[in-house]
């Protein structure tokens, strides 16, 4: 498997000169398993990974949304190759809120928001609401297995795991953590190679000892957090996602090197980044 980063920020866009290292377009990551592409959230990220896949059409993808806050769904308006006919877009999404994805996806279209209605895109697209612990088999050769679990977040979220010929890859998004790791993320990952969550905040944002009040209940974890799922699950390496918009890149480098000494194959999530699996 191929990972590459297209958007490694939450909650809002944050450009700026004080981020130009680590990026600041909201969650979108790219996974190829094999001949397979799959997309991981479709925030602002999204648009820059739709302007490199116009060199492939027509293509064929499947996405996969954690779930509808709107950084993680902003970027699909500016999704180019949802415009293009002969392009088919494979949509999966949680059964955790009021609308169906399809429904929300569409709703942040409607006018006056937006010009365009997902009606009127050109692509061929499915939509497939998950159930919690449901299993897919995707793939023009059936041969990548998708799973998920849900996490902590308001409104509900999914984590999901993506394993392809021995290979594995877990995503773990706006999922906060409390006295225990969580024992459902925990079997979800275990033995992954790769364990890709969101480690917005340091223990004293989280704390309200800097940045503000407590971040309690916001459904978001630590670095912390994520190195004790990590180490509990026995991953492989561990990539720190969802950067609070308001750390600088020195802040993320300083939560990196902090994470490094509680389990040392850390990285943080930096826009363009590739990664083999």
């Amino acid at each position: 498997m191929r990972l590459k980063m297209w958007g490694v920020r939450g909650s809002i866009p944050t450009p700026g000169p004080d981020t130009v290292e680590f990026g600041g377009n909201t969650s979108c990551y790219e996974v190829r398993a094999g001949e397979t592409l799959i997309i991981l959230d479709g925030g602002t990220g999204l648009r820059l990974l739709g302007q490199s896949l116009l060199r492939e059409m027509p293509i064929e993808a499947w996405m996969f949304f954690s779930h509808v806050h709107w950084d993680h769904i902003q970027g699909f308006p500016f999704f180019t190759p949802a415009f293009v006919r002969k392009n088919t877009i494979h949509l999966f999404g949680g059964l955790n809120v009021s609308r169906t994805l399809e429904e929300t996806l569409a709703g942040q279209m409607d006018y006056p928001s937006f010009p365009v209605h997902l009606s009127e895109m050109g692509a061929n697209m499915t939509f497939r609401d998950l159930y919690e612990g449901e299993v897919v088999t995707i793939g023009r050769k059936q041969d990548v297995r998708v799973s998920n679990a849900r996490g902590n977040h308001p409104n509900g979220v999914y984590a999901y795991r993506i394993d392809h010929e021995g290979k594995s890859l877990v995503y773990v998004t706006d999922s906060e953590h409390y006295a225990i790791v969580d024992p459902k993320l925990r079997k979800l990952a275990q033995g992954a190679d790769v364990l890709i969550f969101d480690a917005m905040y340091t223990p004293e944002e989280y704390a309200g000892e800097v940045g503000g009040g407590p971040k309690t209940g916001w459904g978001h974890a630590t670095f912390v957090a994520g190195c004790e799922l990590a180490t509990a699950a026995g991953v492989k390496q561990l990539i720190l996602h969802h950067h609070d918009p308001s750390q600088t890149d020195a802040m993320v480098r300083e939560k990196e090197r902090r994470a490094r000494e509680l389990f040392p194959n850390t990285i943080a999530a930096k826009e363009g980044m590739v990664i083999e699996i």
